[in-house]
């Protein structure tokens, strides 16, 4: 029996995250709803979101699905006005949508770089431009909105074969940078994480049988995705006038 929501810290938030199928997504709606918010789940798998749903619901939760994919800017629009609509206007927006694919860039595997600029680049943009003007709306009747984007420890440091991954990370972390200068002032915190290896299925996605070799020998090592679900909560839970713009979460036994 999944444990009845008891904490109420987030309560009368709207909540979406992106990428709620699985890993860090999937735990950041559980531990959201769990706080008391009421949750938008997004993903292309609808299956996986329903059954989500049904153990938020059970627990005494709020939550609704949307099969989208990220990519699909009118999709992600049209989601955006029923989550408005359904649930209210939405002040948390957890941008966790993504894909890894390494390999080294000689093998110019450019349906890979393709894959990844689309997903981690233009559909955080899409998630952005539909979201924003209700953030906005939100932290000016609020007082608080939060645009939690997820980028990677492969933001700043260097892993072979990770070039275009990696590209697409520092654009998130400069992006998000940006954009807190910006919004700042409307009341909208943007904070970006920075995971290092987690547990998750992006290791699923990996083709590089160097990469693949690499990730299993430190598998034992490896944050889960449950860690980075309440850094999110916390940094959502502070207080309206302190924003963690920036927020490196490694495992203990990662050295870089």
């Amino acid at each position: 029996m999944p444990k009845l929501i008891t904490d109420t810290t987030l309560a009368g938030r709207i909540a979406v995250v992106t990428g709620a199928s699985s890993g860090i997504g999937e735990a950041t709606a559980r531990r959201l709803a769990a706080r008391g918010a009421k949750v938008a789940l997004l993903a292309r798998r609808a299956d996986r979101l329903e059954a989500l749903t049904a153990e938020i619901e059970q627990a005494g939760g709020t939550a609704i699905v949307l099969a989208v994919d990220v990519t699909d800017a009118e999709a992600v629009r049209a989601a955006a006005e029923r989550i408005e609509r359904d649930l209210g206007t939405v002040d948390l927006l957890v941008n966790n949508a993504g894909v890894m694919l390494p390999a080294p860039i000689e093998e110019l595997r450019t349906d890979q770089w393709q894959r990844q600029i689309d997903l981690n680049i233009t559909g955080l943009m899409n998630v952005i431009g539909a979201f924003v003007p209700q953030l906005v709306t939100a932290g000016t009747e609020r007082g608080v909105a939060d645009l939690v984007n997820l980028s990677s420890i492969a933001a700043k440091n260097i892993f072979p074969n990770f070039a275009v991954y990696s590209a697409t990370k520092a654009y998130v972390t400069q992006l998000s940078r940006h954009l807190r200068a910006e919004l700042g002032e409307k009341h909208v915190r943007v904070s970006a994480i920075e995971p290092g290896m987690t547990h998750s299925e992006l290791h699923d996605h990996v083709t590089d049988q160097g990469v693949q070799e690499w990730t299993a020998g430190i598998h034992d090592i490896m944050l889960h995705s449950e860690d980075i679900a309440e850094s999110i909560v916390f940094t959502t839970s502070l207080p309206p006038r302190v924003n963690l713009q920036q927020i490196t979460i490694m495992p203990t036994g990662q050295p870089a």
